[in-house]
């Protein structure tokens, strides 16, 4: 499969090599009509069975609302490969969730990701990087490893809502972007929705949640949210930043 450029609903594909693209093209949105109208496990059978099983993996930060995926993954299929990026700069809650979550739900392929030893001492050092280039930080520790990962699967699963961002809110539950599928079953849930689903399957929280931390990434970068705050100011608090680099649609960059 070529790596065909996707994808801003409203322009299409952007055409390369005719024959594969137009396949793609007729793929993706067959997709996206069986997505219409569906709840979120009705999109994730569709990305964990069928034509694309064995071929998907989920990508998974296991923070604050991560349980929400993963239960709905567990309960399809709990051998579904989960990529988590490792960093080296997250909360040892997170790490501690993440094997809580693993144990709980039973998720058999969890694969932890990391930039190789080379690369941070090549890129970082001393470790500071975070502090002088976020979006080189970002881009080393989570991008590139992501991206490594990602070479073997036709399609992967994101937990991105509507709601949390602005570049977010043009988002469907199914699009192709940089070679390959990309599923958003919670697309249109929001706060309410996930606290709902949380509450009803008795999943555990994340233990920064409930110390201020809403939205929680890599410890140097991630603060705790103050009273009448959106939920993801203290993501890159004081940056024009609202990505990491991994989630970005056509046309963006780090």
């Amino acid at each position: 499969m070529s790596n065909v450029t996707v994808i801003d609903t409203k322009r299409g594909l952007r055409p390369h090599a005719a024959a594969e693209e137009a396949a793609v093209a007729a793929q993706l949105k067959d997709l996206q009509e069986r997505a219409k109208d569906r709840d979120p496990h009705g999109i994730l059978e569709l990305a964990l069975t069928g034509e694309l099983a064995g071929k998907t993996a989920v990508v998974s930060s296991f923070g604050a609302e991560s349980a929400v995926l993963l239960k709905l993954v567990a309960d399809i299929d709990p051998n579904t490969p989960v990529l988590f990026l490792n960093t080296g700069k997250l909360f040892g809650e997170t790490l501690r969730y993440r094997d809580r979550l693993q144990d709980l739900l039973g998720l058999g392929d969890v694969r932890s990701l990391s930039p190789s030893l080379e690369a941070r001492n090549r890129e970082d050092a001393d470790g500071t990087l975070w502090s002088r280039n976020t979006d080189a930080c970002c881009d080393f520790r989570k991008t590139v490893p992501l991206s490594r990962a990602l070479e073997p699967f036709l399609s992967k699963v994101r937990g991105r809502k509507r709601f949390q961002t602005r570049e977010r809110g043009d988002m469907q539950p199914v699009e192709f972007f940089q070679g390959r599928y990309r599923f958003n079953p919670l697309w249109q849930w929001d706060l309410h929705q996930l606290e709902g689903f949380m509450e009803r399957h008795k999943l555990p929280r994340h233990p920064l949640v409930e110390d201020g931390y809403p939205s929680i990434g890599c410890m140097p970068c991630t603060r705790r949210v103050q009273a009448g705050e959106d939920y993801r100011a203290g993501r890159w608090s004081g940056l024009d930043k609202d990505e990491c680099g991994i989630h970005l649609t056509d046309g963006g960059g780090i």
